[in-house]
């Protein structure tokens, strides 16, 4: 693709990524025939080709509007268009670009500054999010049935084992999982405890910064990401093996912090470290002997990879192969590639289109009757549970030696 990005901005770090990335794009539309929203709308600029021809223009001087940003909001940024292109379109990076820049040129309406606001500000933060889950939780019994199953039950998480092994790993605790879902890393750290490796929790890392990111405050992400960086590097220098990553959402940021970092010189050597130790827990499960896992009587299982694990890091089949290594049966599920519409904070800013994919989605996963559905990130194992007719379970659940 020729550019003509306007002189102030090629000389831009920004401006001249977007550059790099958008030559690289030959006009071929195979993007749009796996973008969920295309599938969804048909509309051209509610796909990954229309998306890159608003965001140069935009680079080269054009107007920008609402219809533009209406548009980039639109997008899941689940990234099967980046496993589709043939030439290797950086996808992710450029919508981010031009989401920062829509950001900053287009006011938006009272209602959704302060509804990004406030999710930027009570999602991150476990200290304001937890407490008010709790009191919806109370609530429950009371709450309307739409609104009862958007709120998780309280669960209780269970012994988290002491530090015992010499291979110790660094796990994220990240941001509304330890309110939402706690039993999540307390069963990644049971699992991990029979395969001989210790799981750590290192205070004072937080959100992984995708939250900021996708809603056009890579700032205050990268700030994030410094925080998290300071919180382990003292574990790293210790010896730990790796990051381990129960979220996938946020594995497929962290991995990249080298990138988003890459001009910071206090940060880029040690983002480009942390980011080279990061793994999914599906990774790190893989990698040992599972028979101390295997159960005795395991349950049929729908397997959803979510877009961040199969896209974004590049894992399709990881958490499928391990569970059907530990025994499982696995039931088929077509469009296995396409996205819930969970996507962070898109089911909460773009409800209608995340409810029409999830109720797509769980036709897939549940066509075959399945006793449950696996996941490998929060988000997903929220969105599709509200709706969905079987268990929802993360899937080191159904490892874990102290029961799913």
């Amino acid at each position: 693709m020729q550019t003509n990005i306007v002189d102030e901005l090629q000389r831009t770090a920004e401006g001249a990524e977007a550059d790099r990335i958008l030559r690289n794009c030959v006009h071929c539309g195979f993007c749009n025939a796996t973008c969920p929203t295309y599938q969804l709308l048909g509309d051209e600029l509610d796909g990954p080709r229309g998306r890159i021809y608003q965001i140069k223009d935009m680079l080269e001087g054009g107007a920008v509007s609402r219809h533009t940003q209406r548009h980039l909001d639109r997008c899941l940024t689940c990234r099967n268009c980046e496993t589709t292109c043939p030439s290797g379109v950086e996808y992710g990076k450029l919508v981010d670009i031009g989401r920062e820049m829509v950001e900053n040129r287009v006011r938006r309406p009272l209602g959704e500054r302060a509804l990004r606001g406030l999710l930027r500000r009570v999602l991150p933060e476990p200290g304001r999010f937890g407490p008010l889950l709790r009191l919806g939780q109370a609530a429950r019994p009371v709450l309307p049935g739409g609104l009862r199953a958007r709120v998780p039950r309280r669960e209780d998480p269970g012994e988290w084992p002491a530090p015992r092994h010499g291979r110790r790993m660094l796990v994220l605790q990240g941001c509304v999982q330890p309110a939402m879902a706690p039993r999540i890393n307390a069963a990644a750290a049971r699992v991990l405890d029979q395969l001989g490796i210790s799981l750590i929790a290192a205070d004072g890392a937080g959100c992984c910064g995708a939250v900021d990111q996708h809603l056009g405050a890579p700032a205050d992400a990268r700030d994030r990401m410094r925080a998290n960086i300071d919180a382990w590097w003292p574990h790293v220098e210790a010896g730990a093996e790796a990051i381990v990553m129960t979220a996938s959402g946020c594995g497929a940021v962290v991995k990249e912090y080298a990138h988003h970092l890459a001009g910071d010189p206090d940060y880029a050597a040690k983002a480009a470290r942390i980011a080279g130790l990061t793994r999914d827990l599906s990774e790190v499960v893989a990698g040992e002997d599972l028979t101390p896992l295997a159960p005795a009587n395991p349950p049929r299982v729908a397997v959803q990879t979510p877009c961040t694990l199969q896209h974004a890091q590049g894992l399709p089949q990881a958490v499928t192969d391990l569970l059907a290594r530990a025994g499982f049966p696995l039931t088929r599920v077509a469009e296995a590639h396409l996205c819930c519409g969970s996507a962070g904070t898109y089911a909460i800013l773009q409800p209608q289109l995340a409810e029409r994919l999830r109720d797509r989605k769980l036709g897939h996963l549940q066509a075959d009757a399945p006793d449950l559905i696996a996941t490998a990130n929060i988000g997903c194992l929220h969105h599709l549970a509200g709706a969905a007719g079987v268990p929802v379970r993360h899937w080191v659940a159904l490892l874990d030696p102290a029961g799913g």
